[in-house]
């Protein structure tokens, strides 16, 4: 019964610290604009300085299509693309283009800043 309790307590407390609310948009738009927007654009629209460098192209995000998704699955978008489902994708394309990012030690915070400062920033469109 104890251990029950603790385990409850535990999973309690790990929704806690994954809620929005503790989200900082400041980490997540400093995140984006070095990370994303030599694609994306500042306005995610798609039109950053290597959108048409890569292949396929870099998509739009501030379509309603993927303001849905990001709010059917906050979070998951985000670290799903951080992650590299596509491949070698990203890297490819940033290395055919000299571009070198230090790699980036990715915490669940950083992933919650980044998916509320791209749902803000694609509900302004």
């Amino acid at each position: 019964m104890k251990t029950k309790i603790i385990l409850i307590a535990l999973f309690g407390s790990l929704l806690l610290q994954t809620s929005y609310s503790f989200a900082n948009a400041n980490n997540g738009k400093d995140i984006y604009l070095a990370r994303c927007a030599m694609c994306h654009g500042e306005s995610a629209k798609g039109t950053g300085p290597l959108a048409n460098k890569s292949n396929p192209p870099t998509p739009n995000l501030a379509t309603p299509a993927f303001r849905n998704r990001l709010n059917d699955y906050p979070g998951v978008i985000v670290s799903s693309i951080i992650l590299r489902p596509n491949g070698d994708l990203i890297p490819k394309t940033l290395r055919e283009n000299g571009v070198k990012l230090p790699p980036h030690p990715w915490t669940i915070k950083d992933l919650r800043d980044l998916n509320e400062y791209m749902a803000g920033l694609i509900a302004k469109k």
